[in-house]
């Protein structure tokens, strides 16, 4: 799943593979897929693309955003994203295929759900995107602590569980069930401890394991729970995960724990994130 260190590495990766190139065609819905969100009307997205050459790449929180002319393509969590080379044989199943005048092509296909948003630039309203593109992200000086503490000292957020001031109501955009795992892990609080009971020094080592957690999932290009643009691993080693259930906790040798919360799931070590 996309989040903020992957939106990162898949955005450099696009910019590098697909920059410079321009679009010969558009496929897209050729798989319904009940979950996949599109901008209008998909079968325009050729008339809309095709014969533009893309621009950049950038990360939106946990949005990957392609600049093509006047025009974006958005990606959102839930979708994978995979560069194929000019003889190699495209997925018999996407939700969007985007081919280059050189042979080359990008698939989009969602998983569970997703966004595949194709638009000119300017026109698409989304609560989400805004919020990503206005807000400063954890890897920007421009969330420093007076930030956070704007954020976690806020009424509304105090009877909420570490969890669900994390990432919820998109205060953090790019920062989903994914990452706040370790972040959590990293700073010794358990994702059900509510805000209002987190001391001073809780709640400044969970700003710090913020940034520096997020900061060495993305210089390590993404989870090694999530595939980049070539279908590799991330090269980060998730401390709590589906990989690591079960296993002894590295610091205290406690068990690493995974629980149903929030519609979701929660990992924590009994050990080191005691309630």
């Amino acid at each position: 799943m996309i989040e903020l260190p992957e939106a990162e590495n898949l955005s450099r990766q696009l910019t590098e593979t697909v920059g410079g190139k321009r679009i010969a065609g558009v496929v897209a819905g050729l798989s319904p897929h009940k979950f996949a969100w599109y901008h209008d009307n998909p079968k325009d997205y050729d008339a809309l693309l095709r014969g533009k050459t893309v621009d950049t790449a950038a990360a939106r929180g946990g949005m990957v955003e392609v600049s093509i002319g006047d025009a974006v393509a958005l990606f959102s969590d839930g979708t994978a994203l995979r560069f194929h080379t000019r003889d190699e044989q495209r997925p018999k199943k996407h939700q969007l295929l985007i081919e280059f005048d050189d042979g080359t092509a990008i698939s989009a296909s969602v998983q569970m759900y997703g966004g595949l948003w194709c638009f000119k630039e300017g026109e698409f309203d989304n609560a989400y995107y805004d919020a990503a593109r206005n807000k400063p992200s954890p890897l920007s000086d421009e969330f420093d602590k007076a930030y956070f503490d704007n954020l976690i000292t806020s009424d509304e957020v105090q009877k909420l569980s570490a969890k669900a001031f994390l990432a919820t109501e998109q205060r953090i955009p790019g920062l989903g069930n994914g990452v706040l795992q370790d972040i959590l892990y990293n700073a010794r609080i358990h994702p059900k401890r509510t805000i209002t009971t987190l001391t001073d020094d809780e709640t400044k080592a969970l700003f710090h394991s913020v940034k520096s957690t997020l900061e060495e999932m993305t210089a390590q290009r993404g989870r090694d729970t999530t595939s980049d643009l070539f279908g590799r691993p991330g090269g980060y080693a998730t401390r709590l995960s589906q990989n690591t259930i079960d296993k002894p906790c590295a610091v205290c040798s406690g068990t690493i724990i995974k629980q149903s919360y929030m519609g979701g799931s929660i990992y924590f070590c009994d050990g080191c994130q005691r309630m």
